[in-house]
């Protein structure tokens, strides 16, 4: 959300922003609603005040015998009463006229942030690794011999429609061994706490991390009113919603292992063979609440979070910075890292760290007290994928395969796999 008193301040900037995210011009429309508003909140004001020394004077004509005076100062009493309703109704009007327009409008960028329309003009700011050279003609995931038996797209068919995978055998286990190698990175060496978090939220959740309500679509709904969550972003995040934390407190470190649920609307013909793209998939997930000073720095340190994650598993990737175009809703800045896929002979995102300043916080009243005293300020917070579990398996499946349909697998989760580091042809573990 954003505060209209920056936009009061400087509205060709404000302007100028939304701009480089492709947006026409907004504040002119914004501040003629709030001018509407505040003059409603003024009239209302006024017409207390007049009522209030109205009231008074009641008293006064009727201990003076003055019944001509007494009734017309009833009768204005009651006036202003009806006035003040009519009033604060205009201006709660107002200020839901203003709230609809300002929770439709996606976060500003920082000025660092490289101008563009679409994916093609992110910025790549570093790679690690180098992707393996094959003496044979490498294949997308699915297509592996090991993994064939283990990924059963048909029965998920079966069950649950387009979009969906049942994990078996060795195959299942690595994708468990994956999020748990995760988790213990992230606490033991990142310093983040880990959360087992809920993935039914009520509507505030969703408003205030920014899914609700311009992406309610993207979402989906229970019967009776529970979200189910895109991302654990939702829970972690909003653990602050509604607080003032004092400052010795900061950072929030967090991170969650959840199911994620996710519509995938607007995405028909993409991904669809395979399990690159799903409905239901597993995330890590990473949150920080910081103080605002910190919040570019705390950035850099999630992004080297998950691209630890990639280099223990031995996985090459790139991160990139994303062009004003390219950007989530809520996001400031963003890297996105991506993993190369040989069955594919392309990079792919496998991770996305994003700065929101207090955008979200504003939406969920997250506050905290600064050390030096004063009045309570703004949040801000960060969340980013530490990573996503699904695509991470690909990454690994087809990074490790052998000509003989075998994978081999990273060293790094042998203490997860029981010992074992190879799938065979015929998809057992060993």
């Amino acid at each position: 959300m954003h505060d209209i008193r920056t936009i009061r301040e400087n509205p060709a900037a404000f302007d100028a922003a939304l701009s480089r995210r492709g947006l026409a011009p907004q504040a002119e429309a914004i501040l003629s609603v709030d001018q509407a508003r505040r003059a409603a909140i003024a009239q209302v004001e006024a017409a207390k005040a007049a009522q209030n020394a109205a009231s008074k004077e009641v008293g006064a004509a009727k201990a003076r015998g003055d019944d001509v005076e007494f009734e017309r100062l009833r009768a204005l009493v009651a006036e202003k009463k009806a006035e003040i309703a009519r009033l604060e109704e205009e201006a709660r009007a107002g200020d839901a006229q203003l709230t609809a327009i300002l929770e439709e409008l996606p976060n500003t960028p920082l000025a660092e942030v490289p101008d563009g329309a679409d994916e093609n003009d992110n910025v790549e700011i570093r790679r690690w690794g180098e992707p393996r050279a094959f003496d044979f003609a490498p294949v997308e995931h699915y297509a592996i011999r090991g993994v064939a038996s283990g990924m059963d797209f048909e029965a998920a068919a079966k069950l649950s429609g387009a979009r969906f995978v049942v994990l078996r055998g060795a195959v299942a286990r690595l994708h468990r061994a994956l999020a748990q190698f995760m988790i213990d990175l992230h606490v033991e060496e990142h310093g983040l706490t880990e959360v087992n978090s809920p993935v039914l939220v009520r509507d505030e959740a969703m408003y205030g991390t920014g899914q609700l309500p311009k992406f309610a679509e993207d979402s989906y709904q229970t019967t009776n009113g529970w979200w189910l969550i895109p991302t654990s972003e939702v829970t972690l995040t909003n653990f602050a919603a509604g607080e003032i934390l004092e400052a010795a407190r900061l950072p929030l470190r967090f991170c969650s292992h959840t199911l994620c649920f996710r519509s995938e609307a607007g995405s028909a013909g993409k991904d669809t063979t395979g399990m690159l793209r799903q409905h239901q998939f597993e995330k890590v997930e990473m949150v920080s609440v910081t103080r605002p000073d910190d919040s570019l720095a705390e950035h850099d340190r999630m992004t080297r979070c998950a691209e630890t994650v990639l280099e223990r598993l031995e996985l090459p990737y790139r991160t990139i910075v994303l062009c004003t175009g390219d950007m989530g809703f809520g996001a400031q800045k963003t890297h996105d890292i991506e993993v190369w896929l040989p069955g594919q002979g392309r990079y792919r995102e496998i991770s996305s760290v994003s700065t929101c300043g207090d955008f979200q916080a504003r939406r969920m009243t997250a506050r905290f007290r600064p050390a030096a005293g004063g009045k309570p300020e703004f949040l801000h917070t960060l969340n980013g994928s530490g990573v996503a579990v699904g695509r991470c398996l690909i990454a690994v499946l087809e990074n490790g395969q052998r000509a003989d349909g075998g994978v081999d697998l990273p060293a790094v989760l042998r203490p997860y796999l029981g010992g074992r580091s190879r799938i065979t042809p015929e998809g057992m573990l060993i």
